[in-house]
């Protein structure tokens, strides 16, 4: 939260002692304007309670709407606070004319550097082709790995998706355009702009290394040009 440096979770508790066993959060990946056309469309149920969590994903599930579970309560909320900074970076990238060639390879640092940012936080199930068992006989369906849709999905579909707010509000940022100007001129506040600073603030407690994210926190916050912050980025990049 803005001004706090907290998850959802960690306010209610303190604000209302709310318990965080009754919290439940839902996260993509999944854009309202493809599940308005009823374009098939993914949605991720987490809390620690799988039972109560999949009782409320069963009412969400549609022919156009598939449904995730997964405990990772803290780690699904961090993940979701993180894409939408790195697709800021994407929508800068773009703004700056850099290529599809160049976009594939900072999404792939990005994930990983959100991995080491999640480990942190003991979060599981964050490398793709891990499961903890074999397919289900019956189903053949593996066990859940996040890293495939709850991360690393919605990484991708806020990094490269139109409908993306994140990365709209970062191209206009590569084009040149001031914070205060976008926010005047299209009445739009992505919410990866906020996340930046709180995820700095963050990681001064958490040491992780995430050079990218701290990169777009000073291009949005500490005046560094959009091209100056990328040739930084480029030297990161592996």
């Amino acid at each position: 939260m803005p001004g706090k440096e907290i998850l959802l979770n960690y306010y209610l508790q303190q604000e209302f002692d709310f318990p965080l066993d009754n919290y439940f959060a839902v996260l993509g990946p999944c854009h309202a304007e493809e599940v308005a056309q009823e374009k098939l469309s993914y949605l991720t149920f987490s809390g620690n309670d799988i039972v109560i969590a999949s009782e409320i994903a069963s009412h969400f599930t549609t022919p156009y709407i598939s449904t995730i579970v997964n405990h990772d309560i803290l780690g699904v909320q961090y993940a979701a606070v993180l894409k939408n900074i790195y697709a800021l970076g994407a929508g800068i990238a773009h703004g700056l004319d850099y290529g599809d060639n160049f976009l594939s390879v900072y999404i792939a640092n990005a994930a990983d550097e959100m991995a080491g940012f999640l480990k942190k936080f003991g979060v599981e199930h964050i490398t793709v082709g891990e499961h903890d068992s074999e397919e289900d006989p019956i189903t053949h369906r593996k066990t859940p790995n996040y890293a495939a849709s709850v991360y690393l999905g919605d990484l991708l579909v806020t990094c490269y998706s139109l409908y993306s707010r994140n990365r709209s509000f970062g191209a206009l940022i590569g084009k040149g355009k001031s914070v205060e100007t976008i926010i005047k001129e299209t009445n739009m506040v992505a919410e990866g702009y906020n996340a930046t600073k709180c995820i700095y603030n963050i990681n001064k407690s958490v040491d992780a290394a995430i050079p990218i994210a701290e990169t777009v926190y000073k291009i949005l916050w500490e005046n560094v040009k959009p091209q100056e912050g990328f040739k930084r980025i480029e030297q990161v990049l592996v």
